[in-house]
């Protein structure tokens, strides 16, 4: 592949594609979280149902990233991405339609499957026609832009909600779905030559794995972008509690509150990709990581003898998302580089183990309840040290 071609390829609207492609997984939760009372009062079921149509999505991305990449290693990216987009498409419109609990659950594993199957063939797309400083460019700025999604989620989510059918909100997701599958036939170019590709079969993919998994330099950034993750959700899954039921903030206020977080988060991506090339990407991590380990030790200090005040929570939780603007894009494009013989491989591992990461922590910051948020900062806590290990340690130069 010759550095002609590679600069042909990359083009904006590929860029632009590859993050309509990454916002489909916020755009498919957040929407949808807003309207859980609505959906356990229609289809007749509780709460905790509701709450496991979220955990099968979070199932199905793991595994659609960890199949559909190295599949594509195989087959090459196009014919695979616009598969995937249709199944994710005629899932959402079953989410649209359905008519129990049951069905919504399926559904809703299907849709996680397919969108995790197209985001990591997405990722995948950019690892062939990037390489080094570049790399690292185009990842965070996917990353940044991308991360608007978890700011027009909730709102358009609660937008839907005043104004129509919690079922909307799959529908906009399948019509978003068909916009996808357009823009791919338009700008989206095959970009893994047949010479290139891998042998299929069980017994390939596992050599696959073995051989990213064997990188130590690889497996250090995956902590690095894993344990961010997990962070990142324990935030997620426990800072409506943390500010409106301890600390009586309105809805009103929570939904910008959260939306300020997710833009610092957003502008620390972008100010990474300009900063790639001039500063080294390690360098960046390490800040991230110590303002994110700054900012779980004293939520700790304040869940455990101040009651955990309310500025002291903004500050953290505004600290805490900007910092993982710094370390998950980035974490995750070293990886990536780490591996450029199986950016297929590479991409899947390292989105399996986010979503697992982000499944598994969710439901632990919990633990506490509504009114006690030590688990919460622990987990935090935990996150930045475990990633700070990953760079120091184990990727350690």
């Amino acid at each position: 592949m010759t550095q002609t071609l590679v600069k042909a390829r990359l083009s904006a609207g590929l860029i632009a594609t590859v993050v309509f492609l990454t916002a489909i997984a916020s755009l498919a939760t957040d929407m949808y979280v807003p309207a859980f009372p609505q959906v356990a009062g229609e289809l007749s079921t509780t709460a905790t149902q509701v709450q496991l149509t979220l955990t099968t999505f979070f199932v199905g991305m793991a595994l659609g990233q960890l199949i559909g990449g190295p599949v594509s290693d195989q087959r090459g990216r196009r014919i695979p991405l616009l598969t995937a987009l249709v199944v994710m498409t005629a899932a959402s419109i079953a989410c649209a339609l359905a008519p129990t609990i049951g069905v919504m659950t399926t559904a809703r594993l299907v849709q996680g499957f397919a969108g995790g199957w197209a985001m990591v063939i997405g990722r995948a797309i950019i690892v062939d026609l990037a390489r080094g400083a570049q790399l690292v460019r185009v990842l965070n700025v996917i990353a940044g832009v991308g991360g608007l999604a978890p700011i027009v989620g909730p709102l358009l989510g609660g937008l839907i909600l005043q104004l129509s059918h919690w079922r909307v909100s799959f529908w906009l997701v399948a019509a978003l779905g068909v916009a996808m599958t357009v823009a791919v036939l338009i700008a989206v170019p095959e970009s893994l030559a047949p010479e290139d590709r891998h042998a299929g079969g069980l017994r390939n993919f596992l050599a696959a794995g073995r051989t990213v998994l064997g990188n130590r330099e690889y497996v250090g950034y995956l902590i690095v972008a894993g344990a961010a993750m997990g962070a990142l959700f324990a935030y997620v899954a426990t800072s409506a509690f943390v500010l409106q039921t301890m600390n009586g903030l309105s809805p009103i206020a929570y939904s910008i509150d959260f939306a300020a977080n997710a833009g610092g988060m957003t502008i620390a991506a972008l100010i990474s990709a300009r900063l790639a090339g001039r500063v080294p990407t390690r360098k960046i991590i390490l800040t991230g990581q110590v303002a994110a380990l700054s900012a779980g030790v004293a939520m700790l200090a304040g869940a455990l003898w101040l009651g955990t005040p309310l500025l002291l929570a903004i500050v953290c939780f505004f600290i805490l998302m900007t910092a993982q603007g710094l370390m998950i894009p980035n974490g995750g494009a070293l990886a990536s580089a780490a591996v450029p013989d199986h950016p297929g491989t590479g991409s899947a591992v390292q989105g399996f183990v986010q979503w697992v990461a982000a499944g598994t922590i969710a439901p632990i910051a919990g633990l506490g309840g509504q009114h006690n948020a030590v688990p919460m900062a622990v987990l935090i806590t935990g996150g930045a040290v475990v990633s700070m290990i990953g760079l120091l340690v184990v990727a350690k130069r």
